[in-house]
């Protein structure tokens, strides 16, 4: 059984940092691809960062240039580095894995930044 667990989140002040790690059991294959999504109160999900095996990367606009994701493929684990935060990240953060044609979810880590 395939199973994604996050971890890091929590209430950060804006301009402040949080490292979300997710690591992924049970996958026998190689993940192809291992993704960060959220979901804000009332908004639809959407794409925050994404890599490949291989080391591509992909970021959506509202976070470029401040997160920054990466994995340790030896232990199905994927990172999520996320500096000068602001009210506007505040969401639920998901966890993502493709391997063999399957994709995988995490039940989420809540991020909250306020003052």
């Amino acid at each position: 059984q395939v199973q994604l667990v996050e971890s890091g989140g929590g209430l950060v002040q804006p301009g402040g940092s949080l490292r979300l790690s997710c690591v992924a059991s049970g996958i026998i294959f190689r993940a192809d691809a291992m993704a960060w999504y959220r979901q804000a109160p009332g908004k639809q999900r959407e794409l925050v960062a994404s890599i490949m095996h291989g080391g591509i990367t992909y970021y959506a606009d509202s976070v470029k240039g401040r997160f920054t994701i990466s994995r340790d493929n030896a232990k199905n684990t994927v990172f999520l580095q996320m500096n000068s935060l602001e009210p506007e990240d505040t969401a639920t953060y998901s966890c993502n894995a493709v391997s063999g044609g399957m994709s995988y979810w995490g039940k989420g880590t809540l991020v909250t930044v306020s003052l």
